[in-house]
């Protein structure tokens, strides 16, 4: 529910990872996601210079990286750049016809916030307010919504454009974004969102 008031200029939709290495027969394949994304279309399509897509970008190779994405990155090999086929870090169809005007962030762990110019552009423009959809729900979508909270961000999430590969913790995530981060995060169908946002 849209609970502190109408979306106004100062909004932006971020719309994660919406990509064909996660739509499609691949070992990261999310299930749901051709089923949320008309849901997305619909909220992109009014205003695409208002969106922003963020992609995950895998290691080069097997074992790059530091810390813990080493091990990551040897365990799912297959889903580096040497190994993925062409063009799977792109987005979905028909998504990729709204950029430009929407712009791409690409970003090589699972939240947007860091190494990334994102909120010193936001600063720049004036945005306090981001409307989140994309995948995955408890993964990137959860990197996506902490770091806006801790910016102070005003955070609407559009449950009915979220994906996940696994319901249990899809619908336990949504369940802890109202129960106990309802003073920063709104929760609303996309339906809801596109009626609020003038």
């Amino acid at each position: 529910m849209i609970r502190f008031g109408p979306i106004g200029e100062t909004a932006l939709h971020i719309c994660v990872d919406m990509q064909r290495l996660f739509a499609e027969p691949t070992e990261w394949r999310t299930p749901w996601m051709d089923r949320v994304l008309p849901r997305v279309v619909a909220l992109v399509e009014p205003r695409p210079e208002r969106t922003i897509f963020t992609r995950f970008i895998p290691a080069i190779e097997p074992g790059a990286g530091t810390g813990t994405w080493r091990r990551y990155f040897e365990r799912w090999s297959g889903m580096t750049l040497s190994r993925l086929p062409p063009g799977l870090i792109d987005l979905v169809p028909p998504l990729d016809r709204y950029v430009p005007p929407a712009r791409l962030l690409d970003k090589p762990i699972y939240s947007p916030w860091l190494s990334t110019t994102l909120q010193a552009s936001l600063r720049r423009h004036g945005i306090d307010t981001l409307v989140v959809s994309g995948g995955e729900t408890e993964v990137c979508v959860l990197a996506t919504v902490m770091g806006a909270i801790d910016y102070g961000h005003r955070v609407i999430i559009a449950t009915d454009a979220l994906c996940s590969s696994a319901d249990s913790t899809h619908d336990a995530m949504l369940e802890i974004y109202g129960s106990r981060f309802g003073m920063q995060v709104e929760t609303a169908p996309v339906e809801e969102i596109l009626a609020s946002w003038r």
